[in-house]
């Protein structure tokens, strides 16, 4: 717990330092990729940096690991206008026929394991035991070059533009009822458990509603609310279909696979 909150500490001296700078400077200064928790940590300081502009991309619309942008440069308005330092390689077996079934920890821990930090890899997509990796541009070469084998499978790599990258994730319909929308009770629906295991979730800060951390069992969620929740995955909670004559709320959500 200690080394978290030094880390968070460092993390947040961090954010100061990049903000001042590109203030001072009227400069774009760029992090690393930044998780889900990381994330929230700047919204909750915003009121103790300048007044400058800030953007995020991980790439591709969905992300959820995503490069900051501390906008100094008082000239630009729009993030369209900025270049993130995001690559996207594509990744995929020599011969599918022999392939090992590539998961994302298989990919993750093979790119790791060629020595880049955690921090220069964004979000990992995979499609039919191929994999896009998002990553810091910076490694895209030494990536490209060395990435040759996931578990047992020879892969290649093929680094594309990431405005070619279309991502229609594959998502699970589920429904069920509730006597209301509370954030416990849908986890409830998405992940299949009781609900006292899910609130320890909550109340452990793994639990994040369109990126922000949430820690009360009793919000509310909202129509298209986003819910990542760390070690089990994501959903959109999609709403209410209909009330039941007992007064239970009929929702419906959809899983990331």
């Amino acid at each position: 717990m200690e080394s978290l909150l030094k880390e968070e500490q460092l993390l947040q001296r961090r954010f100061k330092d990049l903000a001042y700078m590109a203030d001072s400077r009227d400069i774009v200064l760029y992090t690393d990729f930044l998780n889900l928790h990381e994330q929230d940590l700047l919204l909750r300081m915003k009121n103790e940096l300048p007044r400058i502009k800030y953007f995020s991309s991980g790439g591709f619309d969905g992300a959820e690991r995503k490069i900051l942008c501390f906008c100094g440069n008082q000239m630009i308005e729009d993030e369209a206008e900025l270049d993130f330092p995001i690559s996207c390689i594509h990744i995929f077996p020599i011969n599918q026929r022999f392939s090992d079934k590539l998961s994302h920890r298989d990919v993750l821990g093979a790119v790791l394991n060629l020595g880049i930090d955690r921090s220069k890899i964004g979000d990992i997509i995979l499609a039919k035991n191929e994999a896009y990796l998002f990553c810091n541009a910076n490694i895209k070469s030494f990536i490209s070059d060395e990435l040759t084998r996931i578990k047992h499978t020879v892969v290649r790599t093929l680094p594309i533009d990431k405005q070619d990258f279309e991502y229609k994730p594959n998502l699970k319909e589920l429904t069920g009822t509730v006597s209301s929308v509370r954030l416990d009770s849908i986890l409830s629906i998405a992940f299949k458990g009781s609900r006292s295991k899910l609130s320890s979730l909550i109340a452990a800060g793994k639990v994040y509603v369109n990126s922000r951390s949430v820690l009360s069992n009793s919000y509310l969620v909202k129509d298209n609310d986003i819910i990542s929740v760390r070690g089990y995955g994501k959903f959109i909670y999609v709403g209410i279909i209909n009330q039941t004559k007992k007064g239970r709320f009929s929702v419906k959500i959809l899983v990331y696979q």
